[in-house]
């Protein structure tokens, strides 16, 4: 499975939501605290780009020599209709500066230095520390993951309700699923969400032999689960 620190390193180099949770800012809009990009520095920092006169910058500024601690919140929400479509939520905490002359006019760019991370998600709670952030890569799948589960959902929807025949005693005992649809892709498989209603729904787990390295080995996994699921109703 992958760790933590990989789970959070892909989210925040993913584009689900983020909003930088300031000291003074509270009364600000939503809008006016997320960041128009968000890239990883060289050595682990997360770079902000916000508009010059965003309240993160003005409380970079006025901040000047002191340090600023903020918390940058991100919440990742399914691409993929299904019930309680959150899949997991990661805040990263540090301290925020400005760095002028690196974004473009109207723009400044802030540097997050990374103190600590928590991450809550489909494969549970984790701390992570700033070393292990720093360190770690993001899931090789994660700039494609959400064309791929909207294609398989639209597409190969059938395939995908067929997996459930490789579940063995589980499929049996389960009640009749009014929806099933992909809700998360990573190098090492997909997880599917069977539903027979709101508060009636359960996760899957389909894990590859081996780790994907890409596009092209996600292929030929899916194809040989598929194929698994076919034969297993013949």
């Amino acid at each position: 499975m992958p760790s933590a620190a990989e789970r959070t390193r892909t989210l925040v180099q993913s584009t689900c939501s983020a909003v930088l949770l300031v000291p003074g800012a509270s009364a600000a809009r939503p809008e006016q605290l997320t960041p128009q990009a968000r890239a990883i520095g060289p050595d682990g920092e997360i770079l902000l780009l916000f508009p010059a006169d965003a309240p993160p910058v003005r409380a970079a500024t006025h901040a000047q020599d002191d340090e600023l601690a903020v918390v940058l919140e991100l919440t990742d929400v399914a691409p993929v209709s299904v019930p309680h479509r959150i899949r997991g939520r990661a805040w990263v905490s540090g301290w925020l500066t400005c760095l002028p002359g690196v974004a473009e006019p109207g723009s400044m760019m802030l540097r997050l230095e990374v103190g600590e991370a928590r991450v809550d998600d489909l494969w549970g709670a984790s701390p992570v520390d700033a070393e292990a952030f720093a360190a770690a890569a993001p899931d090789p799948l994660h700039a494609h993951e959400t064309e791929l589960l909207q294609h398989l959902h639209t597409a190969h929807g059938e395939q995908v309700r067929a997996l459930s025949g490789l579940l063995g005693a589980r499929s049996a005992a389960m009640a009749p699923t009014r929806d099933v649809a992909p809700l998360a892709l990573d190098r090492f498989g997909l997880r599917v969400r069977f539903s027979a209603g709101p508060q009636q729904c359960f996760d899957a787990r389909f894990d590859f032999p081996e780790p994907v390295r890409d596009v092209s080995g996600l292929r030929r996994e899916m194809h040989r689960l598929f194929d698994a699921a076919r034969s297993d109703r013949c």
